[in-house]
């Protein structure tokens, strides 16, 4: 007797999962609503409005006669346009002291600009590209130094100041300004961003020494150079609080302290069209600054905020 051959059982295949259709992707701009994008450009319209209004406000009143600042429309032009008046009137009061006030004011920004960008952007590459003890704790502490208002600082450093015998002195207000938090901040994260570390052992093998291997990182470092040096330059041009507690004297005063002064002379013997006319012509070299640099800022300024 045989045993019967049975055939093992036939498996049937496996049924093959069904395909998932990749949907098309949309541009994330095309799915906003009109009524969401109009909302949105409302918005933004309304802001920009907002604070156009008081340049706007400036640039008119500048353009009128004494008696004509405070009455009438206070948004258009008056009846003459009297702005080339004004500024003479503004260059000739009290014996051409604004042209003074202008002097100064360049001295501390361009300077204490230039000089807080060098420091900074020395210590920024030294906390990015070298290693040692406490970098991380030194770090921390620029930081927060980032988050410290300015004016917290004003007071002690007048009694600072006050215990040297420096006030009332150029180097009151200069010092204090070649100290920049947010520079080191943004010339580390550019030179660990920028500076390649082959760059650095190729010049060492070379027998370079550290000094000309920085200069060669300075290069790589000029947008967030430029950076630092308008953020700064800006920083000092419209400060007050500082210059107006350490100088006494009107002759080392910026523009920023001397118009207010002016200002308070309650229109005599210097008119408001004189002190609004010092006004505009202050904001001419912060603007013609922002617009010759615009390019290496806006560039330095993105690669810090991806970063």
């Amino acid at each position: 007797m045989t045993a019967a051959l049975q055939s093992p059982p036939r498996t049937e295949p496996a049924a093959k999962a069904p395909s998932r259709r990749k949907r098309p992707r949309t541009h994330p701009l095309r799915t906003v609503s009109p009524v969401s994008r109009a909302f949105v450009l409302a918005v933004m319209t309304l802001f920009a409005v907002y604070f156009l209004l008081p340049v706007w406000w400036l640039v008119v009143s500048a353009t009128k006669g004494g008696g004509e600042v405070f009455s009438g429309n206070g948004f258009w032009f008056g009846e003459d346009f009297a702005l080339v008046e004004n500024v003479q009137t503004l260059f000739q009061a009290q014996g051409g002291i604004y042209a003074r006030w202008l002097l100064n004011s360049l001295l501390y920004a361009v300077g204490g600009g230039i000089v807080s960008t060098i420091l900074a952007s020395m210590c920024g590459y030294a906390l990015a590209k070298f290693s040692f003890p406490g970098r991380e704790a030194v770090f921390g502490t620029v930081l927060a130094a980032v988050l410290l208002p300015a004016p917290v600082l004003a007071i002690p450093l007048y009694l600072v100041f006050s215990f040297t015998g420096t006030i009332n002195t150029f180097w009151a207000v200069f010092i204090p300004s070649i100290v920049s938090p947010f520079g080191v901040y943004l010339s580390r994260i550019y030179a660990a961003s920028s500076i390649p570390d082959a760059l650095l052992e190729a010049g060492r093998m070379d027998g370079a020494g550290e000094l000309r291997i920085f200069a060669m990182g300075v290069r790589l470092m000029a947008p967030a150079m430029v950076t630092i040096f308008l953020f700064q330059f800006v920083a000092i041009w419209t400060n007050f609080l500082l210059p107006s507690l350490m100088l006494a004297d009107t002759s080392l005063q910026p523009v920023t302290v001397g118009l207010v002064g002016w200002r308070e002379l309650q229109g005599y013997p210097i008119g408001y069209s004189t002190v609004v006319t010092g006004a505009l012509v202050s904001v001419v070299p912060v603007v013609a600054m922002f617009l010759s640099l615009q390019s290496f800022w806006s560039k330095g300024l993105a690669t810090g905020a991806v970063k």
